[in-house]
C-alpha cells in the first residue's frame, strides 16, 4: 500500500489523524501530512477507512499488486 495526501484540498477535518495517527498528522496550519507512506499491513484497513471518510477525498491509497 502507498498513501499520499493533497494538503491543498484538505479542509482540516482531522478525521484521518484521529483514525490513524501512526500514518497521518497535521502541519502547523492543520493540513494533512503523511507520516508513513507505506504503512504496515495491520493498518491498511484503517487507512482505507480514513481515505473513504475524508470529506474532500484528499487522501489517496494505492494498493500493491
Amino acid at each position: 500500500m502507498r498513501v499520499s495526501a493533497n494538503s491543498t484540498s484538505c479542509v482540516v477535518s482531522s478525521l484521518c489523524v484521529y483514525r490513524v495517527p501512526e500514518v497521518f498528522d497535521q502541519d502547523e496550519e492543520g493540513h494533512v501530512i503523511v507520516l508513513d507512506a507505506n504503512p504496515p499491513a495491520r493498518l491498511h484497513e484503517l487507512v482505507r477507512r480514513a481515505a473513504r471518510g475524508c470529506p474532500t477525498k484528499s487522501i489517496r491509497v494505492e494498493d500493491d499488486h
